[in-house]
């Protein structure tokens, strides 16, 4: 077989709600098999993740391999991903996501005519029936790569949904395994930038995320985000810098953000999105605040 041009990295970690739908996305994609490999991690899952993923190892007709260990952070999990892959890139594909089946083909694409790319996101869709909160989650990210995508940036991106070149991972010597949390996607971002790669946001790809539909759930991520902020920001020496995850902020931003996701949706529940991210913001500082209380 021929090495393989892209490797699907998939760290999970009890995502058994929605990670089949994940896996058959990858089944239809239109990129070709014999080049692609998908390489899980699971991170010491307690539900039924790892048996969902054994149940597909005969759908998936390329290259697979299968990993678990006892639960060691993202960091660790992404960094088992590099050391294993083949492929010249990594599209890092999350347990709550959906991709159209022409997705791999776009990322590779781009990055094939944008050699000083580094990492580069695909646009954010919408799901058909979405419930409420889930809707709302997804479109505040539809109305930021509407207003700063389709260019080069300095935004944090997030690896769901992003594409990596090998080559960068390997010169800065990958993931953070130290960082608590969430943080190892924005950590490898700024090192990746600060080595000389550009960082691209909004290319022709699109992907879909399954989101929280519980408040709950939702406070639970985005505290989990606020404690991993902590680690992000202390390491890189800008401890007050998390203003900018203030509700307040959060609050605006969400203003700004649902006129613009009014113009592109029509749906007047767009409004309540100042109200859902202050919420997000509050529970963001929360996790903030215990990072910095266990300093």
């Amino acid at each position: 077989m021929s090495k393989p041009v892209v490797t699907i990295g998939i760290c999970v970690k009890n995502n058994s709600r929605t990670l089949a739908k994940a896996i058959e996305s990858i089944i239809l994609q239109d990129f070709p098999n014999e080049l692609m490999e998908v390489i899980f991690v699971d991170d010491g899952s307690t539900d039924d993740s790892l048996s969902i993923i054994n149940r597909y190892l005969k759908r998936l007709d390329m290259r697979v391999k299968v990993f678990h260990h006892e639960w060691r952070g993202l960091g660790f999990s992404r960094n088992f991903v590099v050391d294993k892959a083949e492929g010249t890139y990594i599209i890092w594909v999350d347990g709550d996501m959906i991709l159209p089946a022409d997705h791999v083909r776009k990322q590779v694409a781009f990055m094939e005519k944008n050699p000083n790319v580094g990492i580069a996101k695909a646009k954010y869709g919408i799901l058909n029936n979405e419930k409420p909160l889930a809707f709302l989650d997804n479109v505040s990210y539809v109305a930021v790569d509407f207003i700063f995508g389709g260019r080069l940036t300095d935004r944090p991106l997030g690896t769901g949904g992003s594409i990596y070149r090998m080559k960068a991972i390997r010169m800065v010597g990958g993931f953070n395994i130290n960082i608590s949390g969430v943080g190892e996607d924005m950590d490898i971002e700024y090192r990746v930038r600060k080595a000389g790669w550009l960082l691209f946001l909004g290319t022709p790809a699109v992907f879909y995320e399954q989101r929280r539909t519980s408040l709950a759930h939702m406070w639970q991520e985005a505290s989990w985000h606020g404690r991993g902020g902590h680690d992000i920001l202390r390491k890189e020496g800008e401890i007050f810098a998390f203003y900018k995850n203030t509700p307040v902020a959060g609050f605006f931003a969400g203003l700004w953000y649902a006129t613009v996701a009014y113009n592109i949706t029509r749906r007047k529940l767009v409004f309540l999105l100042p109200l859902q991210y202050a919420f997000k913001r509050i529970a963001w500082c929360w996790g903030f605040l215990k990072g910095q209380i266990a300093k």
